[in-house]
């Protein structure tokens, strides 16, 4: 089980730097899901790990091994790629066997491991197939099953299951998680699809522009962002995401001249200008009158079945709430919204960072519009 460790490592193509300073320990034996959205370098971090991109500054380490200046062959890395990469000629015996018959292993020890590992994700019955015959989640069984076979210290997996439908994506999730608990090696595994890094991963790491906005488990990527890019990026729907000034006076004014009373927040940042972020299911409907409520205006309501989102106005600013009621809404209906101050994460607007984990006498005090 090969720890991985990221010590200050930069990637720059030509004048470009797509990766910025990354420092990051992953644990052996660790399921890791990088996540970002499409171009924040997270499928640069990945390949820099196996050796296909070089690393313009700083060290990777495999099992306390400096591997920089390793050929991807000496890393100890299998990788599974979202093209599956298969060999269209060769059965899947010989698409799975087909690294070990190259380092020469006698052929009945290479067959005995090969239909081990082709039983461990169920394609014994079609090892005689080309490829061409098979589904496009049989085909990436055997992307898995050829990196399986090598036995390597690290399994990487680049958006593995972006060509598949919807239904496939939930069956190989927890094909591969499965298969993460009986064979404990390190993973790290890239996507843009939060639903899959939730569910598959140990710890997360949350990038956006080349640079690693927070590293934790879901839950506490989840419960507590570190910074407004993690807030909004992270959850379905999205956080709501209010943006205003905290005053003297222990109100957050936000849009066209909203208010909430917010007197503990505002009397450490006062004057600030911040955002305010409360998830969308501990957003309640409330009756008029209520300490705290917000007044908002339905826009549309959103029918999921066992619940509903509505989507509502509220004094220019856009608010999204999780509601289990059955009466009737409609477009331009009045609705109070309340939450409590314990349920809202807040944000400086300039730096994008976690009020609560800054100082609040060094917080400085936002200019003061025209």
């Amino acid at each position: 089980m090969a720890a991985i460790t990221f010590s200050g490592v930069k990637k720059r193509y030509q004048k470009t730097d797509v990766v910025h300073g990354v420092d990051v320990e992953i644990e052996g034996g660790e399921f890791v899901v990088i996540l970002g959205p499409s171009g924040c370098g997270k499928s640069t971090l990945l390949r820099m790990i196996a050796g296909l991109e070089d690393i313009t500054a700083g060290t990777i380490a495999i099992d306390g091994k400096v591997v920089n200046a390793l050929e991807p062959r000496e890393r100890g890395c299998a990788m599974v790629f979202q093209n599956y990469a298969l060999y269209p000629h060769m059965s899947v015996r010989q698409n799975i066997g087909y690294a070990l018959k190259v380092a020469g292993m006698p052929r009945p020890e290479r067959e005995a491991r090969v239909t081990k590992v082709a039983r461990s994700v169920s394609l014994e019955p079609y090892l005689d197939r080309k490829p061409g015959e098979l589904s496009g989640g049989q085909r990436q069984g055997v992307a898995m099953a050829r990196a399986m076979v090598r036995e390597p210290k690290v399994f990487l997996f680049d958006e593995p299951f972006s060509n598949l439908d919807a239904k496939l994506r939930v069956a190989m999730r927890a094909e591969v998680r499965n298969l993460h608990r009986s064979l404990g090696v390190t993973s790290v595994f890239v996507t843009h699809d939060q639903t899959e890094a939730m569910t598959l991963a140990d710890r997360l790491i949350v990038m956006n522009a080349g640079i690693v906005e927070q590293v934790g488990t879901p839950s506490e990527v989840y419960h507590r962002p570190a910074s407004l890019f993690v807030a909004d990026f992270i959850g379905s729907p999205a956080m709501n995401l209010l943006r205003g000034r905290l005053g003297e006076d222990g109100y957050f004014r936000h849009g066209r001249g909203g208010m909430i009373h917010l007197p503990e927040l505002a009397r450490q940042f006062v004057n600030r200008d911040v955002a305010i972020g409360v998830r969308p299911e501990l957003i309640r409907r409330v009756a008029s009158g209520t300490r705290g409520a917000v007044a908002a205006v339905v826009d549309y309501i959103e029918e999921l079945g066992a619940a509903r989102l509505i989507y509502a106005d509220a004094d220019g600013s856009p608010i999204i709430a999780v509601d289990n009621g059955n009466d009737a809404l409609g477009t331009g209906m009045p609705i109070h919204l309340g939450f409590g101050e314990a349920d809202i994460h807040a944000f400086a607007t300039d730096t994008g960072r976690r009020l609560d984990e800054m100082e609040p006498e060094r917080a400085p005090a936002a200019s003061v519009s025209a």
